[in-house]
C-alpha cells in the first residue's frame, strides 16, 4: 500500500512538472525571426534524417502483411481481393501511423532529449535564463511544433510506401497477382479511417517531442544523466504512444 501511494505521488509530481514545462513552452517566443529559423531547421532534420529508415521499414511493414494475411486465406472460399482490403485497412489503421511513431520515438525523441540535455548540463540553458529570455519555450517549442509537421507527413509517406510493399511482395511470391491485390485496395475505401491515422499521427507527435523536450530540459548532473534522461524519453514515449492509441482506437472506431 505504501508502495503504491509513492508511486502515485510520483506520478503527480512528474506530471505537474510536465504540465508546467509545457506553460512555459506555449508562450509567444521572445525571438520571432530566431524561432522561425529554428523551426525550419527542425523540421528539416527531423523529417530528411528519418526519410530512409521510416522507407525501409513501411515497405517490409507491406510485404510481411501481405504474406501473413494470404497465407491464411489461401484455401479459403475467400475472395483473394480481399488481401488488398484487410492489408490496406491494417496498413494505415495501424501499422503505419503506430509502428513510425515508435520508431520516431527512438530515433526523435532520444535526440531531442540529448540535445536538450546536453544544453543543460553545460548551463547553456541558464545563460539563456541569464539573458532574459523563456528558455524552455526557446529549446522546447520549435523541436515539438517541428514534430507536429514532420511526424504525420512521414506517417502519410509510410501508408503509401507500405501498401507498394505489399505490391511488391505480390509481384515475387506470386501469391495473387498484383491486378487483384490493386483491385482490393481500391474496394470500400473509408476516408475516415486516413482521418483516424492521422489523429494518432498528431497526438504521437507531440508526446514523443513534449516529453523528450520536458526530459531533456530537467537533467541535472553530467554525461551519465543526459543518457538516462535519453531513455527516460524514449521508454514513456512509447508507453503513451501505445497507451492513446488504444483511447484514440477506441473513441473514433468502436461504435
Amino acid at each position: 500500500m505504501a508502495n503504491q501511494v509513492y508511486l502515485s505521488m510520483k506520478f503527480l509530481e512528474f506530471f505537474g512538472s510536465y504540465l508546467l514545462f509545457l506553460r512555459a513552452c506555449f508562450r509567444l517566443p521572445d525571438k520571432g525571426k530566431m524561432f522561425r529559423r529554428s523551426l525550419l531547421a527542425e523540421v528539416y532534420k527531423m523529417g530528411n534524417d528519418s526519410f530512409a529508415i521510416v522507407s525501409i521499414i513501411s515497405i517490409f511493414i507491406g510485404a510481411v502483411a501481405v504474406i501473413q494475411f494470404g497465407s491464411q486465406l489461401i484455401g479459403s472460399l475467400v475472395p483473394m481481393t480481399i488481401l488488398g482490403r484487410i492489408v490496406r485497412d491494417a496498413n494505415i489503421l495501424e501499422f503505419s501511423p503506430t509502428i513510425t511513431a515508435l520508431v520516431m520515438a527512438g530515433k526523435i525523441g532520444s535526440n531531442i532529449a540529448s540535445e536538450i540535455g546536453t544544453m543543460k548540463v553545460s548551463e547553456q540553458i541558464d545563460a539563456l535564463e541569464i539573458m532574459g529570455l523563456n528558455s524552455a519555450n526557446y529549446v522546447g517549442l520549435p523541436k515539438i511544433l517541428a514534430a507536429l509537421f514532420a511526424i504525420p507527413a512521414l506517417v502519410t509517406y509510410s501508408m503509401f510506401l507500405s501498401n507498394l510493399g505489399g505490391a511488391i511482395s505480390c509481384y515475387f511470391t506470386n501469391m495473387v497477382t498484383v491486378d487483384i491485390y490493386i483491385a482490393g485496395l481500391r474496394e470500400s475505401f473509408d476516408g475516415f479511417y486516413v482521418t483516424h491515422a492521422l489523429t494518432k499521427a498528431f497526438t504521437s507527435a507531440f508526446l514523443i517531442s513534449s516529453i523528450s523536450a520536458y526530459h531533456g530540459y530537467q537533467t541535472e548532473g553530467g554525461a551519465l544523466e543526459v543518457g538516462a534522461a535519453s531513455t527516460k524519453a524514449v521508454v514513456q514515449s512509447c508507453i503513451a504512444i501505445i497507451f492513446f492509441d488504444y483511447i484514440l482506437t477506441q473513441l473514433m472506431l468502436y461504435k
